[in-house]
């Protein structure tokens, strides 16, 4: 017995490094195919979103991008059942979790919610922007236009996501960093009934600027950046609004889009203070007789 107890303690040996290799092979096959169904995925959405962005019907294009984005969740679906993903999409919430302790640690999950927010929105088929419209091959979706409590006052919040901004994925050894090339300049000019200029409002790059949502839910729909931009309330005698966005995004190869989204709207009376009410935050500044006012300027040229 003693002179076989060598060979079997070898053999058994041999026998489990066997199966650990081929558990580590699996594992790594495994990873791999899912790997690639991922990429897979993001290739098959970006081939068919080309013309959801690019369409210049609103109305075809409201029409469908509730079909696009049911096919895509459900593949996405498929993809997380098939190769075992966690179905619940939090895996970023997690990780946190994993982390020591650290001042962000708030703000990091609220940029997630935020992220999920418009992820639930839109795998639920209940995405439907206010307003839409393309220019350079990017689309700008105003989602909706909320009033909310903001620091104790209330003002609207105009909820945002770009599609298609230039996007490029930077490597430093072992990191990897996604680097999204989409500046904002916006602009609201008030008036009253009769064109005269009451007031404007500018703004740079939107709050909460998410110009990478794959980030913190690995599924979201590629290349989109979200935000909002809060809007005071505005003086009671403003009846028309023009908002104008102007996105600039610059690719990889050098080259750049400067895209340009304008919409001219009748102001809700929600968006209104009350009569009396300070226009908190105003500013004076000195504008041309023509630029104030268009109609008794012509008037005066005897137009």
């Amino acid at each position: 017995m003693k002179r076989t107890l060598g060979p079997i303690v070898v053999v058994v040996g041999l026998i489990l490094l066997g199966v650990i290799g081929l558990r580590s092979v699996k594992a790594r096959t495994a990873a791999a195919e899912r790997e690639a169904d991922t990429y897979r995925l993001q290739r098959d959405y970006l081939e068919r979103v080309s013309w959801l962005r690019a369409n210049p019907d609103e109305k075809a294009y409201r029409d469908e991008v509730g079909a696009f984005l049911k096919g895509y969740f459900a593949r996405v679906d498929t993809h997380v059942k098939e190769f075992g993903g966690n179905p619940d999409f939090d895996d970023y919430l997690e990780e946190l979790q994993k982390r020591p302790k650290e001042d962000r640690a708030a703000d990091r999950k609220a940029f997630y919610e935020y992220t999920r927010k418009r992820f639930d929105q839109m795998r639920s088929g209940k995405y439907a922007p206010l307003w839409s419209a393309t220019d350079k091959g990017m689309r700008l979706d105003v989602v909706s236009s909320d009033v909310v409590m903001v620091a104790g006052r209330p003002q609207v919040r105009l909820m945002l996501a770009l599609w298609g901004a230039q996007r490029e994925m930077k490597e430093d050894g072992k990191l990897k960093k996604m680097v999204t090339s989409a500046s904002f300049n916006t602009s609201w000019r008030l008036t009253d009934d009769k064109g005269k200029l009451l007031g404007e409002m500018n703004a740079g790059d939107p709050s909460m600027k998410i110009d990478f949502p794959e980030r913190f839910i690995a599924e979201f729909p590629p290349q989109m950046v979200l935000g909002h931009y809060d809007l005071d309330l505005v003086p009671a005698a403003v009846t028309k609004m023009e908002m104008a966005f102007a996105v600039t995004s610059h690719a990889p190869s050098g080259g750049t889009a400067n895209a340009s989204y304008t919409w001219k709207l009748d102001v809700p009376s929600e968006w209104k203070l009350k009569d009396g009410e300070k226009w908190e935050g105003a500013v004076e500044s000195e504008r041309s007789e023509e630029e104030i006012d268009p109609a008794k300027a012509q008037s005066a040229r005897g137009e």
